[in-house]
């Protein structure tokens, strides 16, 4: 590699490494591969509305997948996946239709609220079948732990549904990190515009009717009983609530810090502190910065790294990469300071370099491939390549955004994690939301 007299990486060092790496893909160990009998996927989805919905259609767009099953506890939503797939056999306890499909399919998709991402993953790997699971993985980062460990035990294919992971754009930010393309990195920010959902808001009084259509208990799972509030938890303003889903930091950390994750491989969370307008029992705080500590790698600078998360809309200063005039921070997304420079990745688009004269003459690679993250995991599961945000690569990525949930309940404090013993070690009542106990009459195998 060529360097400068300061150890830096010049920009033909830069360029020639870029070129020499070609398209050597992003990717993780192999995990484990099955054939179906008739080539295909025999497989069930797992929450067919809204995200569910556009999971299912994702599968099917491979041509390689036959879905067998459906469930979801939304009748609605069960019938008009029906519409689509006629075949397919109908259920609203997924517990039923693991029991009652587990000679029929290979693998499931978990696209449903947080709090039952783990319970289904985990009842399913036991079962021998593949997962793709939506992120943020899990909704407490024990369960993130126990998932790893489960799939890689069990030897199932897995799949975070982060599928900007393989859009080229991120694709394209990561090799360029690697590359050295702005040098060792010093820190990063990230941020969105998220939530579009309420936050910061007390527990509605009283009980509506529950939808015929909607079975409550089915829907509330492994969380506490909890009165039935018409547009308040489903379909979609669940995300806010504690005992449901990871708000702003849950639902958006897993994407956005996911480029940086791949590009320079960060060491685990090792202390972090968050700012808060304020926090109530039941629902996430209306915004939060959230100040992480991570152990160094061989792309940063020093041996740990700092990073910052910003959400509902606040970010770093402009001035943290040093734009033209014309130039903005985008909406959402993630700066990246290096020593030679700084790299602004936006959610969705390709990197930017600053300040722009002295890139001048450097391409972005154009030997990075666009990937379908769907039809990367059917490949795998049927036998072919990887899946690159697999449980090992998803969990770690999941437990620092979870770790933002634990940090904003101790506003403020520093919490110093220790995480190969997985606990914080100077706030002891923190460790108390590393994990939760479930409703009686939902324990699963793997998670007691």
């Amino acid at each position: 590699m060529n360097t400068d007299r300061s150890g830096r990486i010049s920009r033909r060092g830069f360029l020639k490494r870029a070129v020499a790496a070609g398209g050597v893909p992003l990717i993780l160990p192999r995990l484990s591969l099955a054939q179906s009998a008739n080539g295909k996927l025999q497989h069930a989805c797992i929450g067919v509305g809204g995200m569910g919905n556009s999971d299912l259609n994702s599968f099917l767009a491979t041509g390689k997948v036959d879905i067998v099953a459906i469930c979801d506890i939304d009748e609605n939503n069960l019938n008009a996946a029906a519409t689509l797939l006629p075949q397919a056999r109908k259920y609203r306890d997924w517990r039923e239709m693991l029991e009652k499909e587990e000679t029929n399919i290979d693998s499931v998709n978990v696209t449903t609220p947080d709090h039952m991402h783990a319970p289904i993953a985990m009842s399913a790997i036991k079962k021998g079948k593949h997962v793709y699971c939506q992120k943020p993985l899990t909704h407490e980062i024990y369960e993130a732990r126990m998932l790893q460990q489960a799939a890689r035990e069990a030897g199932v294919v897995t799949q975070m549904g982060i599928q900007i992971h393989a859009n080229i754009a991120y694709r394209m930010g990561a090799r360029m990190l690697q590359d050295g393309a702005i040098g060792k990195i010093k820190e990063w920010h990230s941020w969105t515009s998220a939530p579009s959902w309420p936050q910061g808001m007390e527990r509605p009084e009283g009980e509506d009717p529950v939808p015929p259509y909607v079975d409550w208990d089915l829907w509330l799972g492994t969380a506490p009983h909890r009165p039935y509030k018409a547009d308040t938890y489903h379909p979609f303003k669940w995300r806010g609530w504690q005992d449901f889903g990871g708000g702003a930091v849950g639902d958006f950390a897993c994407h956005i810090f996911d480029p940086v994750f791949m590009g320079i491989q960060p060491g685990r969370v090792l202390s972090i502190q968050a700012e808060v307008p304020a926090i109530g029992s039941e629902s996430w705080p209306e915004w939060e910065i959230i100040h992480y500590e991570f152990g160094g790698s061989a792309m940063t600078a020093d041996k740990t790294v700092m990073a910052t998360w910003y959400d509902a809309g606040k970010q770093p200063p402009r001035e943290i990469a040093p734009m033209p005039p014309e130039h903005n921070l985008p909406g959402s997304g993630s700066a990246i300071i290096g020593e030679e420079g700084v790299m602004v990745l936006p959610h969705w688009a390709g990197p930017m370099l600053y300040p722009l004269e002295r890139f001048q003459g450097i391409d972005r690679p154009d030997l990075v491939p666009n990937i379908d993250h769907y039809g990367q995991w059917v490949d795998a599961c049927l036998g072919v390549g990887e899946a690159t945000a697999n449980f090992d690569y998803a969990a770690p990525l999941a437990e620092a955004a979870l770790l933002g949930n634990v940090a904003n309940r101790f506003a403020g404090q520093k919490l110093e994690w220790d995480a190969q013993a997985m606990k914080v070690t100077n706030v002891p009542e923190a460790n108390a939301l590393l994990r939760r106990e479930y409703r009686d009459g939902w324990a699963v195998e793997g998670l007691g």
